[in-house]
């Protein structure tokens, strides 16, 4: 996709298969609608008043071959009420309205668009129109070859573009099969990433692993013929002597459960276990093109999570990189054992506030359901300072309590710790918990994305699969990081 503004054309004579206008609730027109309304003559003003057209928010209609104007449709995306808008109606809107428009291939789409967050928005028409359909033959959406933007601010178009081609790199990893991404492929796209945008990519394999003391990683991943794999991304924006904003993720890229095996209702989507690592690498990616002045270090740790007669076993004691042990009581708590030495490693690195990302538990979701992400902390004014970038950009995250009780529910008669907690209850908290064993008492929050970052199902503004959630907020907190 090729993306450009037309900041000297209004929305009657750019040449365009489709121009995108909004209409709110309740409410005045935009001005490019009410310059479109006006040359139909009333028409979009009338159909509002018979509820023709729906103007609630990231509803979608279409005027066909329309008098008076240059392009070939009129795509009229509902912007809802005034008052409510922020970056994730931007990001939405303009979403639904590029999902729309590719159902069908198009060369040229002009977005007549204004709204105050402008590279959510452009964001959003580079997301909307990408669907998850890597394989298909028939492909069910087509991405516009030309994207154009009514606006003078080509900086915010440049932003934009750089959030939505990161946004879409880390939806293309999530929804790559586990037979194509594995953690020496994944490694390979990182260091692909670094080569193209300047990012200093290290890669550990197993001989590094094993010379490095990462045994937590090294137990969940000796189950698998796919050998493990650590990387470090470090990005230098900022001034020598600034400790790295440091972002974690797990990358465990299929999830078998091991031999607490999963049914394969919960096997099925488990390529999306990688979906942290996957967001880490999609941050770091767009805070290097942005180049934003901030230190920045990404760290994953890649492995499978498999069944055979080499896989660890339920008893098992693994040691992780800072010397702590783990006693294994379930194999398919696995997320944690992997972070665990890829925080080790962050905090060898000289982090200076650490954030990591993974879908960790089923227990998270259960708390908040689907759309919403979990936090956990052990720095409540950092923590604070993640959930504000998250607001900023629309994206949902709700704190979760990390009180010291919750760390006597991984308490292990055998080991140091155990790596799941006593019976059901507070399932993502002890989880975190752990986590908190291996950051060296750093500022650290812990973002547990089990549930926004893959959908089974479409919405309206994006096509099902990975979803390349947190992205967007990562490259906030970078922007505001002190």
């Amino acid at each position: 996709m090729n993306i450009t503004t037309v900041s000297q054309q209004t929305p009657l004579d750019v040449s365009a298969d489709a121009i995108v206008i909004g209409v709110f609730k309740d409410h005045p027109h935009p001005a490019p609608t009410t310059m479109v309304d006006q040359a139909l003559n009333g028409r979009i003003s009338r159909l509002i008043e018979t509820q023709e057209i729906d103007t609630s928010a990231n509803s979608v209609q279409f005027l066909f071959e329309p008098d008076g104007i240059a392009a070939g449709m009129v795509c009229i995306v509902g912007l809802g009420d005034p008052m409510t808008a922020n970056a994730s109606l931007a990001f939405q809107a303009a979403g639904a309205a590029a999902k729309a428009l590719a159902k069908k291939q198009r060369e040229r789409v002009a977005y007549f668009l204004d709204f105050p967050n402008l590279p959510d928005a452009v964001c959003g028409s580079i997301v909307g129109c990408v669907g998850q359909d890597l394989y298909r033959e028939k492909k069910k959406l087509h991405p516009p070859a030309n994207i154009l933007w009514s606006t003078q601010d080509q900086q915010a178009v440049a932003h934009g573009e750089i959030l939505g081609r990161a946004v879409n790199f880390t939806r293309y990893l999530v929804n790559e099969p586990a037979g194509k991404l594995f953690p020496e492929s994944f490694a390979q796209h990182c260091v692909e990433m670094g080569n193209s945008t300047g990012v200093k990519v290290e890669v550990w394999d197993k001989e590094k692993l094993t010379a490095e003391n990462c045994g937590a990683l090294l137990g969940v991943a000796q189950g698998s013929e796919k050998s493990p794999r650590l990387v470090i991304m470090e990005y230098r924006g900022g001034t020598s002597d600034q400790r790295p904003l440091t972002l974690v993720g797990k990358g465990v890229t299929f999830d078998s459960g091991g031999l607490s095996l999963k049914p394969s209702d919960s096997m099925f989507d488990m390529k999306c276990d990688m979906a942290g690592a996957a967001t880490v690498v999609g941050a770091v990616q767009a805070i290097a093109e942005l180049g934003m002045p901030i230190n920045v270090t990404g760290i994953i740790g890649c492995v499978e999570n498999m069944v055979s007669g080499s896989c660890y076993r339920l008893g098992d004691v693994l040691t992780a990189k800072n010397n702590k042990t783990i006693e294994i009581h379930n194999t398919d708590a696995e997320g944690r054992l992997v972070l665990a030495d890829a925080l080790c490693v962050a905090v060898e690195r000289g982090a200076g506030k650490i954030v990591d990302l993974a879908t960790l538990t089923g227990a998270c979701m259960v708390a908040l359901g689907r759309f919403h992400a979990g936090l956990m902390t052990n720095d409540q004014a950092f923590c604070d300072k993640v959930s504000e970038a998250a607001k900023a950009r629309g994206e949902l995250a709700w704190q979760l309590p990390m009180d010291d009780m919750f760390g006597e529910y991984i308490k292990s008669n055998v080991a140091d710790i155990k790596n799941v907690g006593d019976g059901r209850w507070g399932g993502a908290i002890t989880a975190a918990k752990l986590l908190e064993e291996f950051v060296a008492e750093l500022p650290w929050t812990h973002i547990d994305i089990a549930g926004p970052s893959f959908g089974d199902d479409s919405q309206a503004w994006i096509d099902g699969g990975a979803t390349g959630c947190f992205v967007r907020t990562l490259v906030e907190l970078a922007k505001n990081y002190e």
